[in-house]
């Protein structure tokens, strides 16, 4: 029998719930166990597909082409386990599927309500996931915070879920802020109490309480609070903040919430293997070498924007024991050579991540110009990759007005352009989501880095390389180095007498992990470093 782990979150938001929920997988899945990790956001969005990268961060795509929250990148690099499309829902999903069923007549003109109706959509596919992969164990993240208006039919679901799939399979998990007053010297523990209690108001109490701190929680404090929340002792579990994300699995395991969730559920406390993992942590605390990456974007004042590509950039690091230190630029900021070339010389190597409209574009082209004039690694990914192949029809091929038809309509040469088959489709249409196959060509630096022929990456863009200038760039030093067989889109693009200048039209980022770091991230900060040392000699 399946057991499920519900993961939910108190006081304030921005607790951590995630990298809770994947290093609890990360534990129970170091013991044996087949984990699978989701997330259900009570928000009235279909997913995070067409929200503002400001306000929610990245938009994290699976192999099946979902777009998602992005914990599910934290559960994807801690598990090691591919999630699909039925591991993230929202209420606008839950609302959009009961409309659809009651249009189409499903209830039999019976009135739809919260209860049951809601409710029961939000239980089946809190139970899909099991269906699905045969988990042992499914752990489940409710968003927001307990007390808001609009998680109440998820706290509502995962109190009835228990008596569905049996009281010894269920287990509810609360993380709650546990605040220090530094004038006092004392931890306040009332936040909690207050929490717990509303979450018993509900229907649901919870068994293991996690409790986020800055400062060591004493006995004292767990012993109070395990009689003021009818819980034992050894289930108030402390979450002391970490120097990095990758740590709190050996934190929470040697804190015993392994332990704990296995005897709530009834599950054989196996021995661990967390070897691997430990010796990645060891790795990234003590690197032997440092490198500075400029990564150039528009959402910049936002780091989760690209979260993903900032933990692929720190993997890539400990592939090569090394240090990444990040330094961020608003494209915006580069209006001209001479601001690009002061900024961009402080770096060892230069990425430019995806995005979407016209702004910051131009400056996005001064540094791809910058990075291939200066022999500096670049790292172009999806929207990096378009901007590196505009700068090379610029200021190599000579066509001056050369653009994406996605920035200006009107350009004489649309060198990224949508493909025919597109026109006409609706926006909400066009994206090509998920992974696709690419050939890649022999000899070519991405394919000495995969040590393969053919690859399967995640895409999440509208336009592509126009194959009408293919002949123009093939007969210059740009090297079409990958290719998608189906449709004949160029993937890959490299840049020939250069140490290492790539640019790919998907994401690698979303499959790279931290003890087994994506190649190519890997190949650019070894290539990074190899910038660092060659001019460390001149």
């Amino acid at each position: 029998m399946t057991k499920y782990i519900f993961i939910t979150g108190g006081v304030v938001s921005s607790l951590g719930k995630g990298i809770a929920a994947a290093s609890l997988g990360l534990i129970l899945k170091s013991r044996g166990l087949k984990v699978i990790n989701q997330k259900f956001d009570p928000y009235l969005n279909i997913d995070p597909g067409t929200m503002n990268p400001y306000q929610h961060g990245e938009v994290f795509v699976t192999d099946d082409g979902a777009e998602t929250d992005l914990d599910l990148g934290h559960y994807e690099r801690f598990t090691d386990e591919n999630l699909s499309q039925s591991s993230n829902t929202t209420a606008g999903r839950v609302y959009l599927s009961i409309l659809n069923k009651e249009r189409e007549g499903g209830f039999h003109g019976g009135t739809v309500q919260v209860i049951p109706n809601v409710t029961d959509e939000i239980r089946r596919r809190m139970l899909l996931s099991a269906q699905e992969t045969g988990a042992d164990v499914v752990i489940t993240e409710i968003g927001g915070t307990i007390g808001d208006i609009e998680s109440l039919p998820f706290v509502e679901a995962i109190r009835q879920i228990k008596y569905e799939v049996g009281v010894e399979n269920c287990a509810y998990i609360h993380l709650t802020l546990m605040p220090y007053m530094k004038k006092a010297q004392e931890l306040k523990s009332k936040p909690t109490q207050h929490s717990v209690k509303e979450l018993q108001g509900l229907g649901i109490q919870p068994d293991i309480i996690m409790l986020r701190s800055e400062v060591p929680i004493d006995s004292g404090t767990r012993e109070k609070l395990a009689l003021f929340c009818n819980v034992n002792a050894d289930c108030i579990i402390q979450n002391l903040n970490a120097k990095s994300i990758y740590e709190v699995p050996l934190m929470m395991e040697q804190e015993g919430l392994g332990k704990v969730v296995c005897r709530v559920l009834g599950i054989e406390d196996r021995q661990t293997d967390l070897t691997e993992w430990t010796n990645m942590v060891n790795r990234f605390y003590n690197p032997k070498k440092s490198v500075t990456i400029a990564l150039v974007g528009k959402y910049v004042e936002l780091h989760d924007a690209y979260l993903s590509v900032v933990e692929s950039l720190i993997h890539g690091g400990i592939a090569n024991e090394a240090e990444v230190t990040i330094k961020w630029f608003d494209s915006e900021e580069f209006t001209d050579e001479a601001t690009t070339v002061a900024a961009l010389s402080q770096a060892d190597g230069i990425i430019v991540p995806g995005g979407f409209g016209d702004r910051g574009i131009e400056g996005m082209i001064l540094a791809a110009q910058y990075a291939r004039t200066h022999n500096v690694p670049y790292f172009g990914i999806c929207l990096g990759m378009q901007i590196q192949v505009i700068e090379h029809a610029r200021h190599v091929l000579h066509m001056e007005d050369a653009n994406s038809t996605e920035m200006n309509p009107t350009t004489t040469h649309p060198v990224i352009d949508l493909m025919p088959d597109q026109n006409g489709v609706v926006l909400g249409g066009t994206l090509r989501l998920g992974k696709f196959r690419c050939a890649l060509t022999e000899g070519s630096i991405a394919q000495k880095a995969y040590e393969s022929q053919e690859i399967w990456e995640r895409h999440r863009h509208r336009y592509e390389f126009n194959n009408k200038y293919r002949k123009e760039f093939e007969n210059s030093t740009l090297l079409l180095a990958g290719v998608n067989p189906e449709r004949n889109l160029v993937e890959i693009v490299e840049q020939k007498n250069h140490p290492w200048m790539v640019g790919v039209q998907f994401h690698p980022e979303f499959k790279s992990r931290p003890n087994r770091a994506h190649p190519l991230f890997r190949e650019f900060i070894a290539a990074s470093i190899a910038n660092k040392e060659k001019e460390g000699t001149k």
